[in-house]
């Protein structure tokens, strides 16, 4: 009954690639389960917070979340991406490697990698983020820190600006001109 069931679901659901699989069983059935287990480990890597769910207090996770409803607190994602949906009420600090608001944030905004405030998205506070994305119809209200990750490109800067001033200040330049 088993196998009749996995061959009814994938004809049912799809035309034209199932009905070849269908008379190699195994090999449809194990063609299937991994095209569905990445889904899953997707969906599984990616949480969503529904409309109706109102969270108050510390939010941590080591997955992508997606947040429609409403958080009053702290949201904590450091690797991961953060999507305020466009039904998402964001009162909280957030830290997290990308967040994409296409709702409203109100709180200071910490993002590793990215800051993307799409179109109808709202951001009152400030932003610290290396890249920072406004789309226009968007709404932002704060200051912006865009801090580079990249430190070794701010010594050498630091490293050719000290040679510059030090020989004209040197003895060199001194007995040059004497």
């Amino acid at each position: 009954m088993w196998k009749r069931d996995e061959a009814v679901k994938p004809a049912g659901g799809h035309g034209n690639e199932p009905k070849p699989a269908a008379p190699i069983q195994q090999a449809g059935a194990s063609v299937v389960q991994p095209t569905s287990d990445p889904r899953r480990q997707i969906e599984r890597d990616m949480v969503n917070i529904g409309k109706s769910v109102v969270i108050k207090g510390e939010l941590n996770g080591s997955e992508d979340l997606t947040v429609e409803g409403h958080v009053d607190g702290k949201i904590e994602l450091k690797d991961h991406v953060l999507t305020i949906g466009p039904n998402g009420r964001i009162k909280a600090q957030v830290f997290a490697k990308a967040v994409i608001v296409l709702g409203e944030v109100t709180g200071n905004v910490t993002a590793s990698e990215k800051v993307d405030i799409r179109d109808g998205g709202s951001v009152d506070g400030d932003i610290i983020s290396p890249r920072v994305a406004i789309a226009e119809g968007a709404h932002f209200r704060g200051s912006v820190d865009m801090q580079r990750k990249a430190t070794p490109a701010a010594q050498p800067q630091a490293t050719q600006a000290q040679p510059q001033p030090q020989p004209k200040t040197t003895v060199p330049a001194s007995a040059a001109a004497h």
